[in-house]
Parts: C-alpha cells; structure tokens; sequence
C-alpha cells in the first residue's frame, strides 16, 4: 500500500490538499501528524502504539508542499491552515462531538499545531477536542518570543531569522532554492549530494547507532529503507513547487493569527503540552525555544532527549505513548 500522499480533498476555496492516512478509520482516538521542511503527509508506517490504541492516523502535505496547493498570501496562513484542517478533519470524521484528537508535529510543522491549538473554538471546532499536544524541535512565536533569534541554527538565522527581514525580495529564500533545487530533481541525485548529510544527520556516538540498529531490526526495517524514505519525501516535497519553501520566513512572521501561549484563556490551556528536544551537544537551537514554550505554556512539560535528531527512531513509541497519556 502507499501511504505518501496518496488521497487528495478539494478545499471550499478551490485548492487541493493531499494526505495520507493509515489506522482505523472509524476511531475516535485520531492522530494529526503536521511535518516539517522538506517533507509531505506520510503515513506508510503505523507505530506499534498506535496500532494497539486503534488509532487513526492523519498526515497531511501542508500548503505548498507536495501535492498540496500553496496559499498566495502567506500573511494569511493561519486562517488558511485554520480552514484546511477543520475541512479534512470534516471530510474524515464529520462527527466530531466525541472525538479526541492528539496534534504531533515536527519542526516548522509546529507553527500549524500551535495555532490549531490556540484557535477559537467557533472557527475550529475540532478545538475542542485536542487532548494533547506534542512539539517535536519546536519553534516559537517570534512576535511573542523577541529573542528568538537567538535560538536559531545559523541556516535557520538566515532563512527566518532577521536577515530574512532585512533583505528584500525574499533573497535569503531564493539563494538557499537555488543551491538545493539541482540536488533534489531525483532520490539518486540526492542521496549522492550534501542534501544527504542534512536530512539525515550523523548518530553523536557508537552508543546511538547501535540502537538505530536494533531500532531497525525491532521494526522490521531495512538498513537503507528509513533513509530512503526521508529522501524521497524530501524530492516529493518540491517536486510540484518550491512556494512552502519560498514562504517560510513570511509565514514565520505572519502573527500566526494572533497566537501568543502565555494569552490563551484557560479552556485552551486544558490540553497537555509535551514539549520534545533533542541534546546533541552542540547548543542546538530548539531547546532555547523549547524552553520558553514551555515556560509560557500553563499545562507544558520539556523533554530532552539525549542524541542527534535520529534519536526519534528511538522513542518515538514512547512519544505516542506520552500523547495518548
């Protein structure tokens, strides 16, 4: 079965959203999974967890990537994320009284799950029904956050941080499609390129890659298949358009309609938030942020996990765990 993107919904506004699905569908207990860069809805493996939970599993391909029709004015993307998600979630389980949903999301995917979470209720009903939160490397606010700069990889300091401000033209953006655009036009030429080496970062230690073995062996998963896959999706993420990679930094600095987690009223703060960062030894940039979050969050927790980004392989389950907990 291929579970890449491989369903598509038209939206009341005329554009198409792909995603993948994987799980019972009639559940209540359903899984919204928002990616980050250089990714789309994929929801090819069904964790073990998930599994004995019954869950639905939902992975959309979020505007401009993939499949999925960007949105023309990124200053407009948290009413569009808004209405994209509430017409899929609509679409798949149009009931939604008794619903429990549980948002995971991964890096910039946690601008879309932020706002989802801090979204009035009569514009996004299924609000209502978030029992949990999870942010995986996760980036705040900056129109609340004002050092967040600070906490930013130098890649990520210049696509979004204030370079991207000052420079016109979206140049930063443009320069960084450029190096990358030749090296993504296939999976060969990818795995073959320097993309390789940031999409999947080296394990820090002997210790690490042992347990990405036995992960793999645990898991049934070939040695290259994991990385395959991530390169894959990351040629499939701009195959169709380079415009949710051209908008980051607008939709970075787009107020995320308002959304601010220290302003939410207390209804909105009744959802758990499980914060989740990784410590690679190298100052990495999510856990300031991660940090804060937390810190402005009235029901958060802040887990730091020991390792490289890899490191998710091996707790991912336990992640789902912590969701549904």
């Amino acid at each position: 079965m291929i579970y890449v993107q491989d369903k598509r919904l038209l939206l009341p506004d005329g554009r198409t959203l792909a995603y993948a699905d994987n799980g019972n569908t009639s559940s209540l207990n359903v899984v919204l999974f928002l990616h980050g860069p250089f990714s789309v809805g994929d929801a090819s493996r069904l964790s073990l967890v998930l599994q004995s939970k019954m869950a639905h599993l939902v992975c959309p391909s979020l505007p401009g990537w993939g499949l999925s029709s960007p949105i023309e004015d990124p200053s407009q993307y948290a009413a569009s994320i808004v209405n994209d998600i509430r017409a899929l979630l609509y679409h798949l389980h149009p009931q939604h009284t008794n619903l429990k949903l549980h948002i995971c999301a991964h890096s910039f995917g946690c601008v879309a799950a932020q706002i989802l979470y801090g979204a009035p209720y009569d514009i996004f009903p299924y609000g209502r029904c978030i029992t949990g939160l999870a942010l995986l490397d996760p980036v705040s606010p900056p129109h609340c956050h004002k050092d967040y700069w600070k906490h930013l990889s130098w890649q990520n300091y210049f696509l979004t941080g204030p370079p991207s401000r000052l420079f016109p033209f979206n140049f930063t953006t443009i320069l960084a499609k450029y190096a990358l655009e030749n090296k993504l036009q296939s999976v060969d030429k990818a795995e073959n390129s320097i993309v390789r080496r940031n999409l999947l970062p080296m394990p820090t230690g002997a210790d690490e890659t042992e347990e990405i073995a036995q992960w793999k062996e645990q898991n049934a998963v070939s040695d290259a298949q994991y990385e395959r896959a991530v390169i894959r999706n990351a040629v499939y993420s701009v195959a169709l358009t380079w415009k949710g990679f051209l908008a980051l930094p607008q939709i970075y600095h787009s107020g995320w309609g308002g959304y601010c987690p220290d302003h939410l009223d207390e209804e909105h703060s009744r959802p758990l938030v499980s914060v989740i960062v990784y410590n690679d030894n190298s100052g990495h940039a999510y856990a300031g942020m991660g940090s804060w979050l937390v810190g402005k969050h009235k029901n958060a927790t802040l887990q730091v996990i020991e390792g490289s980004s890899l490191s998710w392989l091996l707790c991912l389950d336990n992640i789902w765990k912590n969701v549904f907990s």
